[in-house]
This record gives structure tokens, sequence and C-alpha cells, in this order.
């Protein structure tokens, strides 16, 4: 039983997601759970989407995603990632460019930034006082 399908890792902040896509009708599955089980907000399940919007590929394939680390938002972005990736697997040369120019390859490198000594978090300084 040798199933076709395709591979992509997203990543976001300190999310990973390992993604596979196979033919189907369009379920989403993250964590061994549905996405309207995984995500609460309707925002993050739209961003999940755009890679298969973008490409007209809506219901051609089920999504199976493993996903770890950070929290809600940079997961989806790691999932975003992940599906255009293996898009990208699956049919490069009609799906790059549609993916390349909505900006769904480019991995967003923007991280949490570090603290610094002196101070309350990265950049916020303890409250100043005359006296």
């Amino acid at each position: 039983m040798a199933s076709e399908f395709f591979y992509g890792t997203g990543r976001r902040k300190q999310s990973v997601a390992r993604v596979r896509l196979v033919p189907g009708k369009g379920d989403i599955t993250i964590n061994k759970r549905t996405m309207d089980d995984y995500f609460g907000l309707e925002t993050l399940k739209v961003i999940v989407k755009q890679p298969l919007v973008a490409t007209k590929t809506e219901g051609k394939y089920d999504v199976i995603v493993s996903v770890v680390g950070g929290g809600f938002t940079g997961q989806a972005g790691a999932i975003r990632h992940g599906i255009a990736r293996a898009l990208l697997e699956a049919d490069s040369d009609a799906y790059r460019a549609i993916l390349k120019k909505a900006g769904y390859l480019t991995r967003d490198p923007r991280m949490k930034e570090r603290k610094k000594y002196g101070l309350k978090a990265a950049r916020r300084a303890p409250q100043f006082s005359k006296r």
C-alpha cells in the first residue's frame, strides 16, 4: 500500500510543523485533531488555508500536520509555510509563481528578542523616578 504523499516542513518563531499532503477530499488534521477542534480563532483557520485557496487545491488534498513549539499564532504560520512547501513538491511548475508572489514560501525571520541585563524585558527599562 504505497500511498503517494508530499512532504513539507514549515517554521515560524519557535514552532515547527511537519506537513503531509495526501490526495483526498480536503480534511485538515493537526496533531490528530480536526482544525476546528485545534484552533479556536477563525483567523488562524484562514491563515492555515491560504496556500490551498491561492492555488485552488482546497478539495484536492488531505492535510496531515504534526506541529510542536510556540503558541497558536506561530503554529498557524508554521503550518501555512509547511503546506506551501508541500504544494511546491506536488507541482512546482504550476504553484511556485503563485505561492512566491503571495509570500508563503518565505520563512518569517522575526523572533523573540532576548532580555538584556539592567532591563525588565528586551527593551522595557525600570520605571524612572526623580527622587
